[in-house]
């Protein structure tokens, strides 16, 4: 058995107490995943973002809002797990300042100063140890497969993960996915495009078997 975290959905960037910028993440992947991680006997840590889904019973489920919580989140639940799995589609960009309560609309243009938000996936993986850590890439494939394979294996060696899902449709709110699993030792396991909890069990199986490969060496 194996303690699985997963982060799911989108993320808030509040420009004041009402406006955010944010995504269309539905969070399906994420809850998918960790359902699957539950039936196959695993413990299941889900740091989520804001959604309209109800995540699966039996999981440990962690609500945030911002990147900058759901970082907290993910590194205080990564201490005690064997694997992270960060489907989360979060904010590249906050806001520089949050303004309080609902300024009233002006007439003027306005200019919006915006600061990188933390690669969450990254600094995980950058202490992983003999842990195990899988990304997302949602790529387009108008300029080919293989040039969405190669910019998801680039995100692969630039953040050290040890596998990375390659979405090859537009996923956001879907609830099936045609994905690309691309392994550090160089696989690749092209899964057809079906529902979300199928390729999930895929991904939930394939990291377990890493992590397990990893702790026998």
């Amino acid at each position: 058995m194996a303690s699985i975290l997963i982060t799911a959905g989108p993320t808030r960037e509040h420009l004041d107490d009402v406006r955010y910028l944010s995504n269309g993440s539905s969070g399906r992947m994420g809850c998918a995943l960790a359902e699957a991680a539950l039936a196959a006997g695993h413990d299941a840590t889900l740091v989520l973002g804001p959604v309209a889904i109800e995540p699966p019973p039996g999981a440990v489920v962690v609500p945030v809002t911002s990147a900058l919580e759901m970082q907290a989140a993910a590194e205080h639940a990564f201490a005690a797990a064997d694997v992270a799995i960060a489907a989360a589609a979060v904010a590249d960009y906050r806001p520089a300042d949050r303004t309080a309560g609902k300024p009233p609309r002006a007439a003027e243009r306005i200019q919006l100063e915006l600061v990188p938000n933390p690669d969450i996936v990254a600094g995980l993986a950058a202490a992983k140890g003999r842990r195990v850590v899988v990304g997302f890439a949602l790529e387009s494939t108008a300029a080919g497969l293989e040039a969405a394979i190669a910019r998801g294996r680039a995100k692969l060696q630039r953040k050290r993960l040890d596998l990375v899902v390659v979405n090859l449709h537009d996923a956001v709110e879907s609830a099936a996915s045609e994905v690309v699993l691309c392994y550090a030792d160089g696989r690749e396991e092209r899964l057809p495009r079906q529902a979300k909890r199928r390729t999930a069990e895929r991904i939930v199986a394939a990291a377990v078997a890493l992590f397990e490969r990893e702790n026998r060496a």
